[in-house]
């Protein structure tokens, strides 16, 4: 176990970062530069007049100062043409790319700031360890959004042991697995459905699930590859996604879905207007205003604000109307309304404009249609039903649960056959958890020496030959 000092450390994936940023995005990354050393000395301002109004004031500009970029690069474009809509109007957009990661740097600063200001953490005085924060590239392109609050004891001490680098190389692997191996074709399947003009319901389905486990295998995947590569430079950071897709509500879906966003928005948006424990005007307020920055985060377009502002009303009806309905409902009709949702606000997300929107959903429920199904719908179905069935299952947690079973603790799997053990003397039982708990070592010992090493060394190898042979590799989450 290694423990002591970051400072070269720090330094080393600070440049690293830099390096990694700048590969894909040279001119931005003095723009990201200027932002840390903005936050950073505005943070010193904020905490040598805690307790005074100037502090208020330092925070503020702050904020200001960081949301500039972010609304003027990945916003300008969408409120100039939407001004340029009025009679007379027409005035130029701005001819500039948006920076890679903007939405997830931005907001990892201002929990920094506001954090900071509510005295919830302790300023760092140190540049280099504030700019390596914001930078570290594990998840600065992707998330997760990572709060200062959560890494801050991380950055000035932390440990590497083997342990924490197999655990971290073991969830890299399963990340890059998930991206390469099924995010990817999914996205093929989605990409021949756009190119098809097919008009079936079939189709129409078919693309909207495969769309569906595209985005949560493509986003989940970051996650964990950025998890594991925390893991193994010594940081923790939280958890992204808990299997969303098993929700037996919306309200659960988002307590499993882009977790670090969804709370990021509920602690420095959500509680501050209030949060529930207002009139029920303004509670209606909050959570719409909630959930149409949410949609905005995601893209500076209609659809997404759209889509926003789609689950914030659903949101609100389970709120008011369906809470007790769904908790008596029976799990299966819960989880088939769950997908029925979240497979409509798909479309949403996904379509260039309000009107391909709608046309997917009529094609989902009959609606302006040729044929349920055609011969083309049918061939897909046919060629991608074995990764539809892997993915739909890769998205529960059966995989999980199965390996855990193969490595729990001998006791708590030996209650399993309590009745029985009640019916036998303490000798008997004694004899039969100890068999049991040697059989539970030898299996155990198995999956950790011969078949995760093989299935993670197979994942590896396919996924290489696949980022080497592969030309399709869309990243969904490049534009945010």
């Amino acid at each position: 176990m290694h423990k002591g000092s970051p400072r070269w450390r720090n330094l080393t994936l600070y440049v690293m970062s830099l390096v990694f940023y700048a590969w894909g995005e040279p001119r931005y990354v003095f723009l990201m530069i200027a932002q840390c050393i903005s936050a950073w000395g505005l943070g010193l301002l904020i905490d040598k007049y805690r307790g005074h109004k100037a502090s208020k004031t330092f925070m503020i500009i702050s904020a200001v100062l960081s949301l500039s970029g972010l609304l003027f690069f990945k916003y300008a474009n969408f409120f100039l043409t939407n001004i340029n809509y009025l009679p007379s109007v027409d005035l130029p957009l701005i001819g500039l790319l948006m920076p890679i990661g903007i939405s997830f740097y931005t907001f990892q600063i201002l929990s920094y700031t506001f954090d900071l200001y509510r005295g919830n953490t302790e300023v760092q005085r140190n540049p280099m360890y504030f700019s390596m924060y914001v930078t570290l590239f594990p998840q600065l392109i992707a998330g997760p959004i990572v709060r200062y609050v959560d890494v801050a004891r991380e950055i000035v001490t932390r440990e590497h042991t083997l342990q924490r680098f197999a655990m971290g190389a073991r969830r890299f692997i399963f990340g890059l697995g998930k991206k390469m191996l099924l995010a990817n074709l999914f996205g093929e399947l989605v990409s021949i459905y756009k190119q098809s003009g097919s008009q079936s319901v079939l189709f129409a389905w078919l693309y909207i699930a495969a769309f569906a486990l595209q985005i949560y295998f493509d986003f989940s995947a970051y996650s964990d590859m950025a998890i594991g590569l925390g893991h193994i430079f010594g940081f923790r950071f939280l958890e992204n996604f808990n299997y969303p897709y098993i929700a037996d509500s919306i309200t659960d879906f988002w307590r499993r879905w882009h977790m670090s966003l969804s709370s990021w928005f509920r602690d420095y948006v959500y509680i501050p207007l209030g949060g529930n424990r207002v009139r029920n005007s303004r509670f209606i307020f909050n959570i719409m205003v909630v959930w149409m920055l949410t949609g905005f985060w995601h893209g500076a377009d209609w659809n997404f604000m759209l889509w926003g502002g789609f689950f914030g009303i659903i949101l609100l009806i389970e709120k008011f109307f369906l809470a007790k309905l769904l908790d008596k409902a029976p799990k299966p009709l819960r989880h088939v309304y769950v997908m029925l949702i979240i497979f409509v606000s798909w479309a949403f997300f996904d379509a260039g404009n309000f009107g391909e929107a709608f046309a997917v959903i009529g094609r989902m429920f009959g609606v302006g249609i040729s044929s349920l199904a055609e011969r083309e719908s049918l061939y897909y179905l046919r060629s991608y039903s074995v990764p539809l069935i892997v993915g739909v299952i890769g998205s529960t947690p059966l995989l999980k649960n199965f390996a855990e079973k193969l490595m729990g603790t001998e006791y708590q799997r030996a209650q399993g056959s309590g009745d029985r053990g009640q019916e036998m003397g303490d000798s008997e039982m004694t004899q039969a958890l100890k068999m049991r708990t040697d059989r539970q070592r030898k299996a155990k010992q198995v999956f950790t020496t011969i078949l995760e090493p093989l299935v993670l060394l197979l994942i590896l190898v396919a996924a290489t030959a696949k980022m080497i042979d592969g030309s399709f590799n869309p990243f969904i989450y490049f534009r945010f």
